[in-house]
């Protein structure tokens, strides 16, 4: 499937009210991992209440350990404060990169707005280098302010 065809899935996803948020959010994680080659880990981190940090949410893909990122460290930490989206190519060229695993060559992640207000993420990692284009962007915050509709 390309991302005009997930686009009407991740719709039919947030729309389906049976489902928990948590269900939901999960089901687009397993969505994207299963239709996109180089997805190879999809998840969600959310602001921690009132901490500067964000706490992992649904995701798919190998486990990581890092259930806790503090605002600015790593890629995840640093959309946290930047409020743009963040596109890296090639991991092994930051300096601020919080390796998750070996495999990991490029990283993507798009913050999620609520009102305005930066309370999350949709983080990608792939085993390809340097695959994400302006598409992926557009189409994850595409994603992303779908499952806003949702977060209010």
């Amino acid at each position: 499937m390309n991302f005009e065809q997930l686009k009407p899935e991740v719709t039919s996803i947030i729309t389906n009210s049976d489902l928990t948020i948590e269900k939901r959010l999960y089901n687009i994680c397993s969505l994207l991992e299963a239709h996109i080659d180089y997805y190879n880990w999809v998840g969600f981190y959310f602001k921690n209440g009132d901490k500067n940090e964000l706490k992992l949410g649904p995701y798919v893909g190998e486990p990581t350990d890092h259930t806790i990122i503090p605002f600015g460290k790593g890629i995840c930490g640093q959309v946290a404060v930047s409020n743009e989206n963040f596109v890296v190519p090639d991991v092994a060229a930051q300096d601020n990169y919080i390796a998750c695993s070996i495999t990991v060559k490029a990283e993507i992640v798009i913050p999620i707005f609520v009102n305005g207000e930066n309370i999350g993420q949709i983080d990608i990692d792939s085993n390809t280098p340097d695959p994400f284009t302006k598409d992926d962007e557009h189409f994850l915050e595409f994603v992303c302010s779908q499952v806003a509709t949702i977060l209010v």
